[in-house]
């Protein structure tokens, strides 16, 4: 049997033709990330909110004297670390949210029809960016506030936790948040929950007043987000030695966070765009 001669007009493409792996995924990933306009504002936001505040709360703890001379300033961190969370959430929600929102995510997967290797390379790159900002400002406001405090000197566990403890817990934070994004395909509705998520379980524990209930305020207390980030700052449990301190806030976080983000990777694999 002969071999059918090749078509007339056969064409070879001088570009070689090889699989995409995720290191593609990732470059197009950081290049979406960094070109669009929301992520220069809401970082931008974020480095301005931990400076500022983180500054300013130093400065009115240097002016109060020698009250906080038997305590570390680092402690001091967590005014800015906490509206710093919500540029974070928002930053996290719309870098999957908003290709849902403009229709975007129709091209992303037909570029990279394996839904996983998206989720994963925005996953990455998200982590990477959010880690790698938060632990250089944590740190230098840290530095500050402990320049400008008369406190006791810091440990090098208690440096460790106020700066990359602190980027780590943000930066898992806003996995949770994209997670979320990638669940709920929704901008809006998706930042209401993770704004719900960091401040309904403590200002919920604010109005228990109830004797019958006040088991369940002390967990709402000790375990809300803002009660975590109190207790990455501390050697032992804030709330009446009771409660996650230490490194322990950052495990809760990402055990919350690998359960969101696994059921956002089934949703992803198992329902239409």
């Amino acid at each position: 049997m002969t071999t059918p001669p090749p078509a007339p007009y056969s064409y070879v493409s001088p570009i070689p033709v090889r699989r995409a792996h995720l290191g593609d995924a990732l470059a197009s990933e950081w290049t979406k990330i960094r070109s669009v306009r929301s992520t220069m504002w809401t970082v931008g936001i974020m480095v301005l909110l931990m400076l500022g505040i983180g500054l300013a709360v130093g400065a009115v703890a240097a002016a109060a004297g020698p009250e906080m001379s038997e305590e570390s300033a680092l402690g001091l961190g967590f005014f800015g670390m906490l509206p710093a969370s919500i540029c974070v959430m928002t930053l996290g929600v719309l870098s999957i949210s908003s290709e849902y929102g403009t229709g975007m995510i129709r091209t992303t997967l037909t570029a990279c029809p394996s839904r996983s290797r998206v989720l994963t390379a925005k996953a990455i790159v998200f982590f990477v960016l959010v880690f790698s900002l938060v632990t250089a400002m944590a740190a230098v406001v840290a530095a500050a506030q402990v320049a400008m405090v008369d406190a006791a000197q810091p440990t090098g566990a208690q440096w460790l936790r106020a700066t990359v403890g602190v980027g780590l817990f943000l930066a898992l934070l806003g996995l949770l948040a994209m997670a979320v994004g990638a669940i709920m395909r929704h901008s809006a509705g998706a930042i209401t929950v993770m704004i719900g998520v960091l401040l309904l379980p403590l200002v919920a524990a604010l109005f228990m007043f109830s004797q019958a209930l006040r088991s369940v305020q002390e967990t709402l207390f000790m375990y809300a987000i803002p009660s975590q980030m109190i207790a990455l700052y501390s050697e032992s449990a804030p709330f009446n030695d009771q409660g996650p301190a230490g490194w322990e806030p950052v495990l809760i976080v990402a055990g919350l966070t690998a359960a969101v983000l696994g059921s956002a990777f089934a949703l992803l694999n198992s329902r239409d765009v």
